[in-house]
């Protein structure tokens, strides 16, 4: 089993930066591949960025050359660096890590909005 554990939303105005991270609880972190997802009120989740074990990252297009995933395998983090954010941004994030099976986080709130 494994915990992870989300932290850093809160209110932004559009043009903003927040940074979210997630803490797992797992000593094989470095083997997990590590994703974030969010999900807006009415709307199905959707994957927004990964970041394997190797360190590839991939990212959803409407978050291309805003968003940064980084991992940090001796601290069991990963954190999403999210600028020029855009009221559409308005979500709770939830950070997922997979393996053999998938564990989520409990989500964090970001709202987007002047």
């Amino acid at each position: 089993q494994v915990q992870l554990v989300e932290s850093g939303g809160g209110l932004v105005q559009p043009g903003g930066s927040l940074r979210l991270s997630c803490a797992a609880s797992t000593s094989a972190f470095r083997l997990y591949i590590m994703d974030w997802y969010r999900q807006a009120p009415g709307k199905q989740r959707e994957l927004v960025a990964t970041i394997t074990s190797g360190g590839n990252t991939n990212y959803a297009d409407s978050v291309k050359g805003r968003f940064t995933i980084s991992r940090d395998n001796a601290k069991n983090t990963v954190s999403l660096q999210m600028n020029s954010l855009k009221p559409e941004d308005t979500a709770i994030y939830y950070c997922s890590a997979r393996r053999v099976g998938t564990y989520w986080g409990q989500g964090t709130q970001v709202t987007v909005s002047s």
